[in-house]
């Protein structure tokens, strides 16, 4: 006899449909999983064995072949347990054969109790598109799975319980929708940085249209508590936004049940030694990386210069598209990668070039090799380069409380509502993601404005790109301001935010 349970998998963190197909036949006893099974979905005879005499229930003294459909793509994990276990007993006759509308996934212990599992929103939100009705999960992915939505989700907590429900001596609850707990914990706050308004300024402009931005300054100016604070004036995500978070941080194993959605905008912060590979993803097995990680949130990167160059590099493709595509011997998979890009550098290798002490020491053949290390390709995708000066002591001293970032936050939202208005019915969402052709749409100059960046383009030698990249920033100044058409002054400001200067300064 052969029963078909269904199941799901995961290719990269997109979910697909899985046929678990359990047969029996006669012959000598063998349990064989095929379908091109990794070492996981291999060792779950062993898991399922002991699970199975866990129950009460005994293996069938007989050949088991197990097969997961498509047989094409590799199986990866341990989520193919619970369906094995499900196939093989109805197969023998000691539960009624599942529904067709309905999913399974968990892994098992020798206990018989189900053990979290990782990527389940991904699994989840492909379950519903392919029109299954019910999905039954390890009860601590219950929370994250019913996010899906359209999707009926069973909490398992072991294999006696998913039983007894099957024969409908005692059911298993639906799960509810997750709602969050009230009160979150608030996090660090521009109020707290003293001083600085130039750069916060750098910093609101940036929030508001998504760009980029490179940050320069001596030790102990401020330019990481800066950057850690710039998720508290982005706007909140939307839904959709807060779902392809989470699918990413699900794949990597970094959700749990009291926290199952994404709330807060991803803020990323690998070390300077971090890998290509751990950077823009990778593995045997592609796996997301931390621009992944980073998705539809920052990605900052201080002590820039002090990255691999290969690390560096491999940012270029995915800050222009969006997504990075991994190909390994496994296979090919792409990763959705659109972030916000913050970058923070000293200006010199001991750190205090133009510091008022004077006590940097190095030689401009010195800066020049220490700032070299950062391509031009990469810094001509800096949509902003702020020069963080050193703090003065009376503004440290101030009585007065700096602006809270809630009145920053306020502005912020005030100009990407603007930019949802103007991007309606297309996948822009902010000013950063602009085509080409949207920009010579929305960021039209008058007289003044032409003269000036004709000015600008021709002194400072800029690129295509820089000029494109300026042209959006004067757009989000301009939206910060409420104005319809960007005005010299507006265009002014965002010319001044080129100035690469600064780096040799």
């Amino acid at each position: 006899m052969v029963v078909t349970v269904q199941s799901l998998g995961l290719q990269g963190i997109t979910g697909y449909e899985v046929a678990v197909e359990c047969a029996l036949s006669g012959g000598l006893p063998a349990f064989d999983v095929v379908g091109l099974p990794d070492a996981a979905v291999k060792e779950a005879r062993e898991r399922v064995r002991a699970a199975v005499r866990s129950c009460g229930a005994k293996l069938p003294v007989s050949r088991i072949t197990v097969n997961l459909a498509p047989a094409a793509l590799r199986k990866e994990g341990t989520v193919y347990d619970l369906p094995i276990l499900l196939g093989i007993l109805a197969a023998q006759g000691d539960v009624e054969p599942p529904s067709q509308d309905a999913a399974f996934l968990g892994e098992l212990s020798l206990t018989g109790a189900l053990r979290p599992i990782t990527g389940v929103l991904p699994m989840a939100m492909a379950a519903a598109r392919c029109g299954l009705r019910s999905l039954y999960v390890p009860a601590e992915n219950a929370a994250e799975a019913a996010l899906a939505g359209d999707l009926a989700v069973y909490p398992v907590e072991t294999v006696e319980a998913l039983l007894a429900h099957l024969r409908g001596e005692r059911a298993i609850p639906a799960a509810r929708e997750w709602a969050p707990e009230a009160g979150a914990e608030a996090g660090p706050d521009f109020a707290e940085v003293m001083g600085q308004e130039n750069v916060k300024r750098a910093m609101e402009v940036a929030a508001a249209g998504g760009h980029n931005i490179l940050l320069i300054g001596s030790p102990g100016a401020g330019k990481s508590m800066l950057a850690r604070r710039l998720p508290s004036i982005l706007p909140d995500m939307t839904r959709r936004e807060a779902l392809e978070a989470t699918e990413v941080w699900s794949v990597a194993g970094m959700t749990d049940s009291r926290h199952p959605l994404l709330r807060r905008r991803p803020f990323r912060s690998p070390h300077h030694t971090v890998s290509a590979a751990a950077l823009a993803g990778g593995g045997t097995v592609p796996r997301p990386g931390e621009i992944s990680l980073a998705h539809n949130g920052v990605l900052f990167l201080d002590e820039l210069p002090e990255f691999g160059r290969d690390a560096l590099e491999a940012l270029r493709q995915p800050l222009e598209d969006g997504e990075v595509t991994i190909t390994r011997t496994a296979g090919s998979v792409r990763l959705p990668s659109r972030f916000m890009l913050v970058c923070a550098m000293n200006p010199c290798r001991c750190g205090w070039r133009g510091h008022p002490s004077g006590r940097c020491s190095c030689t401009d053949a010195m800066v020049e090799r220490y700032v070299s290390r950062i391509s031009g390709p990469l810094l001509d995708r800096m949509d902003l380069h702020v020069q963080v000066p050193s703090v003065e002591f009376e503004a440290m001293r101030r009585r007065e409380k700096p602006e809270p970032s809630s009145a920053v936050k306020a502005r912020v939202d005030a100009a990407r509502s603007l930019q949802g208005e103007r991007f309606a019915g297309t996948e822009v969402s902010c000013n950063a993601h602009m085509t080409p052709a949207m920009v010579g749409r929305f960021c039209g100059l008058d007289g003044a404005g032409e003269k000036l960046l004709q000015a600008a383009y021709a002194r400072m030698g800029l690129t295509a790109r820089s000029h494109d990249r300026i042209l959006r920033v004067a757009r989000t100044i301009a939206d910060l301001e409420g104005e319809a058409q960007i005005a010299a002054a507006h265009l002014a400001e965002a010319i001044q935010y080129r100035n690469t200067d600064i780096l040799r300064s």
